[in-house]
Formats: C-alpha cells, sequence, structure tokens
C-alpha cells in the first residue's frame, strides 16, 4: 500500500474530503461489525455485507487519499476498483432482505450484472474513449435506470411490500439512496468529462473537472455507502425489537 508522509494542503479539498471519507467509512465497519451479535440471526449477512461495503471502501480511500497526494492526479482507476466491488454488494442488500419474502437467485444476478454494466460503460467515458463520453454516459444511465426500475416498481418492489412494513420500509428508503444519492455519480461524470451534457461543458479546465469530479464522488461515496448500512442496521435493529 502506498503510504503518503505529505501534509494535506489548506486548499486541498480533494485530499481532505478523502482523509474524511476514510476514517468515517473504517468508523461505520467497526460499528456494523461490532453490532452483528446484537441484530437476529436472519439479518447478520445484511449487516455483514454493510460493513464489508465501507471497509473495502475505506481500504480503498486512505489509498486513493495517498496516490493524490504524490502525484496530484484523480485516481480514477482505483475508484472505479473500488465501485466494481462495493456497488454490487450494495444491490445484493435488495436481495437478501427480500429473500425471505422469495427473492430468486435471478433477481440477485439482474442487480449485479446491471451494476456492472453502469460501472464498466462509466470507467470507458471516463478515461477510455473520452470523445465519446456522451454515448458510454448514456449506456451506462441505461443500467441505473435499469436498477432504479426493479427498486421502485418491478421484483424488489413487489417482494418489498410482501415482507412486512418493516422491509418495505427499508426498501423505500434505499430506493431514495438509489434514486437521489446516486444521481451524485452522473453529476461527477459530468463535471469530468469532455462535453459535459449534451454538448455542454461545465467546467473547461480538466484540472478545475478532475477536482469538482473528485469532490463530488467522495460527498457521494460517504452518503450512500454509511446511509446505506444504516438502513440495514435499523431494519436489523426494529426486528430484533420486535
Amino acid at each position: 500500500m502506498l503510504l503518503s508522509t505529505v501534509a494535506i494542503a489548506q486548499d486541498n479539498y480533494v485530499a481532505f474530503t478523502f482523509f474524511i471519507g476514510t476514517m468515517a467509512m473504517m468508523a461505520a465497519s467497526v460499528f456494523f461489525f461490532f453490532e452483528l451479535n446484537n441484530v437476529p440471526q436472519k439479518w447478520r449477512t445484511s449487516v455483514l455485507v454493510s460493513g464489508l461495503i465501507t471497509f473495502i471502501a475505506a481500504v480503498h480511500y486512505y489509498y486513493m487519499r495517498s496516490y493524490n497526494l504524490e502525484t496530484g492526479d484523480s485516481p480514477t482507476f482505483f475508484r472505479y476498483v473500488d465501485w466494481i466491488l462495493t456497488v454490487p454488494l450494495m444491490c445484493v442488500e435488495f436481495y437478501l432482505i427480500t429473500k425471505k419474502a422469495g427473492a430468486k437467485a435471478s433477481l440477485l444476478w439482474k442487480l449485479i450484472f446491471a451494476s456492472v454494466i453502469m460501472l464498466v460503460a462509466g470507467y470507458f467515458g471516463e478515461t477510455v474513449y473520452r470523445a465519446d463520453s456522451v454515448l458510454w454516459g448514456v449506456i451506462s444511465g441505461a443500467a441505473y435506470f435499469y436498477i432504479a426500475y426493479l427498486i421502485w416498481f418491478g421484483e424488489v418492489a413487489s417482494l418489498a411490500q410482501t415482507a412486512g412494513p418493516s422491509v418495505a420500509k427499508a426498501t423505500r428508503i434505499l430506493a431514495w439512496f438509489v434514486l437521489v444519492g446516486w444521481a451524485i455519480y452522473p453529476l461527477g461524470y459530468i463535471l469530468g468529462t469532455p462535453g459535459g451534457l449534451f454538448g455542454t461543458t461545465f467546467v473547461t479546465d480538466p484540472k478545475e473537472a478532475a477536482v469538482a469530479m473528485d469532490i463530488a464522488y467522495n460527498i457521494a461515496d460517504a452518503i450512500n455507502k454509511i446511509g446505506f448500512g444504516l438502513v440495514i442496521y435499523t431494519l436489523a435493529k426494529s426486528e430484533s425489537d420486535k
């Protein structure tokens, strides 16, 4: 692991948000892991996955902070390595909490496959085929909207309604995270790629674009990954109280 001894400058907001993200997600991981024995057996896998999501993110954020301080560049490749592990796990949470209502493995693979397509297309648009960033953004967006459809109106929504009021409430909150919280990622994509949205350039300086993109992504990661876990934990505790 790359270890950095470079001090964070007061105006280096990217490195600062990486540092805050590392600490926040590591703290969340410790919390979820220590609370495993305090939730019902049937919810422990879900809480464990929540801890794994934030732990993986914390390790990557520590590395990405060091990379940014050492090079001054945006750690786009390593960010997508983090996402390719954590975002499918976030989708797995929907399967786990509706499994007892009859969710099948096919739903799990639909969610995972769509999340992978979303991320691979986003990576191509940001790094490999930047001149065609709009096209790859549309492909990535289509996969995202498919996930949102499954959660809001498709199989996940139907199963959640038959799984009890606690599961239905938790699923709806998580659905809002996907609809609103995940919307920060397309914003970062637009700020960080040439042409922006429909040919509109929001940030002309590539360096400024990278800074805006990194800050938007860091904020989104902290909100979504920790928030997902807290919703799952609250669901588990509410079932425990019953």
